[in-house]
């Protein structure tokens, strides 16, 4: 700024002459001038975040991974689509430009293709998980909700590389600060699944994303937000009008759905597990914004009554659901409306909770697990498999375990199809805010090429699963390979 800008009473004193700072010429040079700086920054600032990541092992792997490059031939092989229950075979994989470009007959793909013999194993799509929480997997509770903010988000990105060497290509986050994750994903500065952010978990005072302790009471106007809420892992909106504006912040910051809390939940120490949480006039204002941007909300409960209210209001997507009577499981299959379910069943893979208080609302909810499974079967509600492993680190590995945990209710191929076509249809409804341009979970013509070539036999079980350093010999997203234990290499 120049001096007759900054004080233009001085400078009428000083004899000089009017300011140019707004003149054509001058907005040219300062323009240039910011991009060169804005440019050097970004260098800059990547060559620090990189080497930081590096220093804890997570250094860029795409230099390791195979590129699209050329057309790419998958052959001897047989594979699961994602939507058909039957092993097919009798085709190759045609892979170029990242997509998968057609299921040629055995033999017949282009000859200029490079060609991988998967040596007669099952391929499958990328797994997804439903029901994900990026920057929350990898540390506990108390680091999340009170601890140091690069810590968190450097062990996400640790933890977004083993989740897709475990497989999973794709996760829908529902809950937490994962945009920037998910941009450093996107660029290649840190290896992962692709992530459907939701951004923070919108709830009530009082509710399950509430984490506030009780000496922290009352929240006065000039009260600030809390930790939780500063770092976007949560964030506390009472009214209609609060929740609208709460809904619009996380689709400003890129959500691809919303995420409501509507009942009361497990980790959580005051809202009890029956609490029924937001009326339903709040939780029409999250879905008529989130329809403004063509997208959707799912919505946190395990009551029939909280479920209720929740599909009255709009809510397309229920998370976790155990508790639902008969009659709540057939009004969801009534309205369409999906099933974000996990296998919560009080094992050894439960997330570890040392307060009595969450320990009988973890036992509550698993009692109701079997009987959930058996309603959804019963009714044909839409299922997609989602973990919701959270605040647990060791328990992180448990994830395709845990899919393979399904085959208790329903068919090994059914279970898959879970957490590959059916997920990938529960994606594509947020419509123009998905952040991929193309389908996902399944092998057809057209879809992005995440797919994962395995030594097991997905007809006869998925215990292969809880082994995939061994089992998964190909991991490929975006038809990119990030591992090849294949016994050939591609050729000419």
């Amino acid at each position: 700024m120049c001096v007759a800008c900054w004080n233009p009473d001085a400078a009428q004193q000083a004899g000089i002459d009017p300011c140019l700072c707004g003149a054509p010429q001058t907005r040219a040079i300062c323009a240039r001038i910011e991009a060169d700086l804005t440019r050097r920054q970004f260098i800059g600032g990547m060559a620090a975040v990189l080497g930081m990541f590096a220093g804890f092992g997570l250094a860029p792997r795409h230099v390791s991974a195979e590129s699209p490059g050329g057309p790419l031939l998958l052959t001897n092989l047989r594979f699961f689509d994602g939507v058909t229950l039957e092993m097919q075979q009798g085709r190759d994989i045609l892979i170029e430009g990242g997509r998968i470009r057609a299921l040629p007959p055995s033999g017949s793909g282009p000859a200029t293709a490079r060609k991988l013999d998967c040596g007669g194993r099952s391929v499958i799509p990328g797994l997804i998980d439903a029901h994900w929480h990026s920057t929350l997997v990898a540390v506990n509770q108390m680091a999340a909700l009170t601890g140091d903010v690069g810590f968190m988000h450097l062990m996400a990105g640790r933890e977004a590389g083993a989740t897709l060497m475990r497989g999973f290509t794709t996760v829908r986050d529902v809950g937490g600060p994962a945009f920037g994750l998910k941009l450093a994903i996107d660029r290649g500065a840190v290896l992962g699944p692709r992530i459907f952010p939701s951004g923070a978990m919108i709830s009530q005072t009082s509710g399950h994303g509430d984490f506030r302790l009780l000496h922290e009471l009352p929240r006065t106007p000039g009260t600030p937000p809390s930790h939780a809420e500063q770092q976007g892992v949560t964030l506390i909106a009472d009214g209609a009008d609060a929740v609208l504006r709460a809904t619009r912040e996380q689709l400003m910051k890129g959500a691809s759905q919303i995420k409501l809390m509507a009942g009361g939940g497990v980790s959580s120490l005051y809202d009890p597990l029956d609490s029924m949480q937001f009326t339903e006039g709040e939780m029409r204002a999250a879905v008529a914004a989130a329809a403004d941007w063509g997208t959707y909300v799912c919505a946190h409960v395990y009551t029939s009554d909280g479920i209720r209210r929740a599909v009255a209001a709009g809510v397309r997507s229920i998370e976790h659901g155990q508790l639902a009577d008969e009659d709540t499981v057939r009004l969801m299959a009534d309205e369409g409306v999906w099933w974000s379910i996990q296998p919560f069943l009080a094992d050894e893979d439960a997330n570890p909770k040392t307060d009595p208080r969450q320990r009988a609302k973890q036992q509550e909810v698993a009692e109701g697990t079997v009987r959930a499974f058996e309603l959804a079967q019963r009714h044909g509600v839409p299922l997609a498999f989602g973990t919701d492993i959270l605040f647990n680190p060791e328990g992180a590995a448990s994830q395709g375990r845990q899919l393979s945990k399904f085959t208790r209710f329903m068919s090994p191929l059914e279970a898959l199809r879970t957490a590959t076509g059916a997920a990938g249809e529960l994606l594509a409804m947020s419509g123009p805010r998905a952040p991929y341009d193309g389908r996902l979970g399944t092998l057809e013509e057209g879809a992005l090429a995440d797919l994962l070539v395995v030594d097991g036999d997905p007809e006869a079980g998925l215990d292969w699963l809880d082994d995939p350093a061994t089992q998964l010999k190909l991991i490929m997203k975006d038809g990119r390979i990030h591992k090849n234990g294949l016994d050939t290499n591609a050729s000419a």
